[in-house]
């Protein structure tokens, strides 16, 4: 997952708040240890949590919840911006289940920071979850729920979070471990400045399901077939099929700066 160095976390994301008085800082899951009587009051949010997960999961939730941070308006709503802001767009669809997005997303990495750090291009994250509706279960669904949950804290959180995807990412595709929410609350332990009492309660109650279902359906109305796909501002690139290497992409995106820049420009007076 690529991360712009120089930019900094899109306007309206929720961070982290400091807390305590003089002496250590303790922030994120640190704030979870200091005394017994805590460690019950955790007990019952965490018992309420539960609570409010079952019964969320009892149904399909529809609702479209947008994660914080990110454009209000489709289809940009449904992918996931890494700034800086420029004309061009490479929009990245991936399965966080699926190995061919893991393979791709490690394999491309430093192209898209050479992307970013060069200002050259914007890169949006589209999680969708192919792998659910092919071998069954709900990993790529919950999963991705958990990275909208992380992209609520911050563009770092949610960047931080896809890469322990990747990591603990079962080698089988078959494997539903994603499924436990138990385990993926677990994996924001590695994220920092990532605030549990944000963070959980979020994955237990599948704050943005209906975001990545939304982002799913629109996938497979559009067609494009099996992850990894990519698209420059809106033309798509199978990167297996059409055997994209870094110097090809590098050339789309400037025939794609090109194309913005002459419909920029104005068009001549007639004489």
């Amino acid at each position: 997952m690529a991360e712009s160095k120089g930019s900094q976390d899109a306007k309206g994301q929720q961070q982290p708040t400091p807390s305590g008085t003089a002496g250590a800082r303790r922030t994120g899951w640190s704030r979870w240890r200091p005394y017994s009587t805590a460690i019950v009051g955790v007990a019952a949010v965490f018992a309420v949590s539960a609570v409010i997960g079952s019964h969320v999961r009892g149904g399909e939730t529809t609702n479209v919840k947008i994660p914080n941070g990110m454009p209000s308006t489709a289809p940009q709503d449904l992918a996931v911006p890494v700034k800086p802001a420029v004309p061009v767009t490479v929009t990245v669809y991936e399965d966080l289940r699926d190995p061919q997005s893991k393979a791709f997303a490690e394999q491309w990495k430093p192209t898209f920071d050479n992307l970013l750090d060069s200002g050259r291009a914007e890169i949006a994250y589209r999680l969708v979850t192919t792998s659910d509706t092919a071998h069954g279960g709900k990993g790529a669904l919950y999963a991705a729920n958990a990275a909208a949950c992380a992209q609520d804290q911050g563009k770092a959180q949610f960047v931080s979070y896809v890469n322990e995807l990747w990591k603990k990412q079962p080698a089988d595709i078959t494997d539903d471990k994603f499924a436990s929410l138990p385990y993926l609350e677990k994996l924001g332990h590695h994220v920092h400045d990532m605030q549990a009492s944000l963070f959980v309660p979020c994955v237990q109650s599948l704050d943005h399901q209906g975001w990545v279902r939304a982002s799913q359906a629109d996938y497979t109305k559009a067609g494009l077939g099996a992850v990894p796909v990519i698209q420059i501002n809106g033309t798509t690139v199978n990167p297996l099929q059409q055997h994209l290497t870094p110097a090809k992409l590098d050339a789309l995106v400037k025939k794609a700066l090109g194309q913005v820049m002459a419909s920029a420009s104005p068009t001549p007076a007639a004489s």
